[in-house]
């Protein structure tokens, strides 16, 4: 027969292993939610520093790239390519609105891109639409559409200093109006466009 006081020890043993089994259990989970906290914490902090340091992502708004980006063109930036010093002729850069570019108005888009023409410590300048380096005309192996329209005038490029032009001539406002752009202002090449579908590939 069982007595009382067995029953009452019986009753204590169970609760104590319902607790137990309970604090387990939330351990467990407390766990699980610190890995997950973890990993999370990881992946923002990786997004962080490849936003920062690495590769961005950019909308195209207007058409003074055209026919090497259009609107609504999605394109990869990397910024350790210039931040390491590889900036060409030729390439395709995004770069801070210098405060000097007033050709918007209003426009309240804080990040413009444009294609590499001069380099710092050369003269550019140009005539009959054919732009001149150091005197000598450019060989353009990229599409450009429309005349140069605005001359170019006789510029000496400052060292850290690049000019900047748009592919579609008359529809940029690039370093025709505004002047050289200090590489300060660089934020990265473009390597990739990655929307539409129809044209993904290099710029």
């Amino acid at each position: 027969m069982t007595t009382a006081d067995e029953n009452s020890d019986n009753v204590t043993t169970d609760l104590d292993h319902d607790e137990l089994t309970t604090t387990k259990t939330s351990r467990k989970i407390l766990r699980a939610l610190g890995e997950w906290a973890g990993i999370l914490g990881i992946a923002l902090l990786a997004t962080l520093l490849i936003r920062t340091y690495l590769f961005q992502s950019f909308y195209i708004p207007s058409v003074s790239m055209v026919p090497t980006l259009d609107v609504g063109d999605r394109i990869i930036v990397s910024k350790i390519s210039t931040s390491l010093g590889t900036i060409h002729r030729g390439d395709v850069i995004v770069f801070a609105r210098p405060p000097r570019e007033s050709c918007g108005g209003g426009n309240d888009v804080t990040d413009l891109v444009k294609r590499v023409i001069g380099l710092p410590g050369e003269t550019i300048s140009s005539r009959n639409d054919t732009v001149l380096i150091n005197g000598k005309a450019l060989h353009e192996s990229w599409a450009t559409t429309a005349p140069l329209g605005r001359e170019i005038g006789t510029v000496v490029i400052p060292a850290h200093q690049y000019f900047m032009m748009g592919d579609n001539r008359n529809a940029s406002c690039d370093s025709r109006y505004w002047g050289t752009l200090p590489e300060k202002y660089v934020v990265g090449k473009v390597v990739f466009r990655i929307w539409p579908p129809s044209r993904i590939g290099l710029p």
